[in-house]
């Protein structure tokens, strides 16, 4: 019965840390990339990160980041180019017209999308 209340004990711990660990990162990104994300960049971004330490399922897409944002397929393809530029999301394996985006590591810690 002890060892199972150390067992518990310990994942609490783990997974308090990877918690911790998660908002550290996100102030982080949002710290390196404050002056350079406009509205719709934040809101793309804070609903990724709202996905929590798991990530964001599939990778943000055009698609996505329109059904976010609202805006036009244009600018949805040109922001993403933007932030990719920035260094702000980095391209997930599959390219092309399916090309999917996730998080960068600002900090060590590991990537924050799913695949």
């Amino acid at each position: 019965m002890d060892n199972r209340r150390g067992s518990a004990c310990c994942r609490c711990a783990i997974i308090a840390r990877t918690q911790i660990d998660f908002v550290v990162e996100k102030a982080r990104y949002f710290d390196r990339f404050r002056d350079r994300l406009n509205g719709r960049h934040q809101k793309a971004i804070a609903r990724m990160f709202a996905a929590g330490p798991a990530g964001f399922e599939g990778g943000m897409t055009a698609g996505k980041y329109i059904g976010i944002t609202g805006c036009s397929k244009a600018t949805a393809t040109r922001d993403l180019a933007t932030l990719l530029q920035l260094g702000a999301l980095i391209s997930l394996p599959g390219g092309g017209r399916s090309a999917r985006y996730g998080l960068p590591r600002v900090s060590g810690l590991t990537r924050m999308a799913r695949r």
